[in-house]
């Protein structure tokens, strides 16, 4: 393995984890924009330029960029987060070139106004089918309710009055703002010609005007209560939990990824004996989320109706059991080496190393081998665990249910839970 990084004067940066035993090379640009990044008049944009960018450059056509990435044979996507907006590409090294040159072309959209307008009915009919379709955008909802007004609370797809509203004009500035070269990381892995990579990006990107436009990152104030909507559609009831947790800068977030195996792993967790095993619930779960300068511990459940209120009371006790008397080193164990499997079996195709690479490098800015995070974990003990339950309660968050459920009753059951220590609020 070898590393390289490379700062271009225009402040695009090259991030590369060679591998010359690899059969493959895959390339990614990662944009530092998203849901964060936006206002309320904007909602949206940065999903929406993602779409933008397969319609076409100056020099392409939709067409033309569909059918470049094909004939490499390319294993090729995008995608939006709140933070980040990430185009990649796995090749066979021989592409690595073409690759590279396209998808840097695509960082450079044509934003033509008949595409934008179609684009935007596509977008529009997203939402709605977001809305419609299990867990009915609960987990927007229930962001919402957890960062209140802070920009990580917005829903990446936006809202259907702000897409409807949104003008090319403002895509196009959007665009210019946010994707300038020193919000960019161009990161590869696998079998990379790391000089003829550096060439590449010097000539598709080297002439790409720089503009100051870093993230301003602000605290986010979390917060707890309750909601529940009623969805008589359904046919099971849909829950999410968020809890404060560890952020992405935030050396804790190890011992969070463990908690999270041990309590809600999909297999052989608590919440997995607790409540699928026995068939109280089709699926309960938890999961860690990092961004900057804040984390989210994740709970989903969904079940028959029927079982909510005792299946959340299952959830809670679960929580403040850990909380109050720790995990065990069986389950410590057992834990570590799961997390060990997945970040091991991830790492074994380019592609899996490519994220690792360009995220740590947009977060942390550093280079960690494999080994440096299966160190990580391997060193970390029952107290540790302990220290950052007690530091992030998971007793405590913001929770949404949607489902057939009377929204009343169930208020009802939570206020008890609760003994009105969280604000109460329903809705359609």
């Amino acid at each position: 393995m070898e590393f390289l990084h490379h700062a271009m004067p225009n402040g695009l940066e090259i991030v590369v984890e060679r591998n010359d035993k690899a059969y493959s090379a895959a390339l990614g640009f990662f944009v530092k924009t998203g849901a964060r990044d936006e206002d309320d008049s904007i909602a949206g944009a940065s999903h929406f330029l993602e779409h933008m960018a397969f319609k076409g450059t100056p020099t392409r056509s939709a067409e033309d960029v569909n059918r470049e990435f094909d004939e490499m044979g390319a294993h090729y996507n995008a995608f939006t987060t709140e933070e980040n907006t990430v185009y990649y590409a796995a090749v066979l090294p021989e592409h690595q070139d073409r690759a590279t040159e396209l998808l840097a072309d695509i960082l450079r959209p044509a934003l033509r106004e008949v595409d934008f307008r179609t684009e935007k009915q596509v977008i529009l009919e997203e939402i709605r089918m977001y809305d419609d379709q299990p867990p009915f955008g609960a987990d927007d909802k229930c962001r919402a309710l957890f960062f209140g007004r802070h920009p990580l609370g917005r829903s990446i797809l936006g809202e259907v009055e702000s897409v409807a509203s949104l003008s090319i004009e403002a895509l196009r500035e959007y665009c210019r703002r946010r994707y300038s070269p020193g919000n960019m990381v161009l990161a590869a892995a696998g079998r990379i010609d790391t000089q003829r990579l550096v060439a590449a990006v010097e000539r598709t990107c080297g002439l790409w005007p720089a503009e100051a436009n870093g993230r301003k990152v602000t605290p986010a104030a979390t917060h707890e209560g309750f909601r529940s909507l009623h969805k008589q559609s359904a046919s099971q009831q849909y829950l999410l939990r968020l809890s404060p947790a560890p952020a992405a800068g935030d050396d804790d977030r190890y011992a969070a990824k463990l908690l999270a195996a041990v309590l809600g792993d999909d297999s052989g967790s608590r919440l997995y004996w607790e409540l699928v095993d026995p068939g109280l619930a089709e699926h309960a779960s938890l999961g860690h989320s990092e961004y900057e300068a804040a984390g989210a511990m994740m709970t989903y459940m969904v079940c028959s109706p029927e079982h909510t209120a005792e299946n959340i009371r299952r959830i809670l006790e679960v929580f403040r059991r850990a909380e109050a008397e720790g995990i065990t080193e069986d389950e410590l164990e057992q834990a570590k080496s799961k997390v060990r499997s997945r970040i091991v079996l991830g790492s074994e195709r380019p592609r899996g190393r490519l994220f690792a690479v360009g995220s740590e490098w947009v977060y942390r800015r550093r280079h960690c081998p494999v080994e440096l995070d299966l160190e990580a974990i391997s060193a970390l003990t029952v107290t540790d665990l302990a220290a950052v339950l007690k530091k992030y309660p998971l007793s405590r968050a913001a929770m949404v249910t949607i489902g057939p459920q009377d929204e009343v009753s169930a208020l009802n059951h939570f206020a008890i839970m609760f003994e009105d220590r969280l604000p109460k609020l329903t809705g359609k």
